[in-house]
């Protein structure tokens, strides 16, 4: 079934304009939820609005949006002022630098989505995401909808185009507030067999279908068991790991099997999120020599 668009928006370089529709790359994975019931009878409990003046009960047509610009005392918007602020918002990916994808470190990543050309802009949409495997960068540009402006940056993927929002710098939390102890030294034999241990279960490609959500599996067969009319009682506990020699431990994992199926990776020069940029653009570098 084909994907449906979520909003439209404007990619520009220079002068050139490219309207684009842009696609969610979530897939609906069924999460388990649960709902809040009367235990009493077992029906489900509706949520209510509760003024916290007087304790009435506030129905949908009396509730207005505020913003609190000093404690406790708020200044009203109406809808048409609600609509004028969200007009504030431009739809345009004004790509103001590309950078190497491998400068943009991957906690800075936050959403993704797909994006696909709009009518009209199919030459244009191409023409951007060929010259970004030409050269192996990717664009960066500030992006306004719904409210809020954000950093997100654009690179090709597949056939297509790609845009990841970012964080902002004040956004992340710097890696000196994780409190570190002073760290040992690592001895040469104990980091050859570690390199060993991670050699024996590396791939050159990372296949996310390898990886199955066990413990919702659990959740839906023990929910089924309920629904069944059985009683579900907890697992009991895994044991707790005890801490042993450490060569020990590493010269035990050198026996753990590899999945035949996929090719052994080389040392990895780039995190995983950049992977795939670098191998396109090096498919075009080389397309680009035969053509010489």
């Amino acid at each position: 079934m084909p994907a449906r668009a979520i909003g439209t928006a404007t990619i520009s370089f220079g002068l050139v304009s490219i309207p684009v529709k842009l696609y969610t790359t979530a897939e609906s994975s069924g999460d388990i939820s649960f709902n809040m019931l009367h235990d009493a009878c077992g029906s489900r409990l509706k949520q209510q609005y509760i003024c916290s003046k007087d304790g009435e009960v506030v129905e949908r047509d009396h509730m207005v949006k505020g913003y609190e610009f000093a404690k406790g005392q708020y200044v009203i918007l109406s809808a048409e002022e609600l609509k004028a602020l969200d007009a504030v918002a431009t739809h345009s990916v004004d790509l103001t630098e590309f950078v190497p994808a491998s400068a943009v470190d991957p906690l800075f990543l936050d959403k993704a989505y797909y994006l696909g050309p709009d009518k009209g802009g199919e030459r244009a949409y191409k023409l951007l995401a060929d010259a970004m495997i030409e050269t192996g960068l990717v664009g960066i540009a500030s992006y306004s909808a719904r409210g809020k402006q954000s950093i997100v940056l654009v690179r090709p993927l597949e056939n297509g185009i790609c845009l990841h929002q970012l964080r902002y710098g004040d956004e992340v939390k710097d890696w000196k507030e994780v409190p570190m102890p002073e760290l040992p030294d690592v001895k040469p034999n104990e980091l050859e067999l570690a390199k060993q241990i991670i050699q024996q279960i590396a791939h050159e490609t990372f296949s996310p279908t390898a990886y199955k959500d066990e413990v919702k599996a659990r959740m839906m067969q023990l929910i089924q068991q309920k629904v069944d009319g059985q009683e579900i009682s907890a697992a009991p506990e895994a044991p707790e790991g005890k801490i042993i020699d450490l060569m020990e431990a590493l010269k035990a994992s050198l026996g753990m099997k590899k999945d035949a199926e996929r090719l052994p990776a080389k040392a990895a020069d780039a995190p995983a999120e950049e992977a795939e940029v670098a191998a396109v653009a090096e498919a075009g570098a080389k397309k680009k020599s035969r053509k010489r």
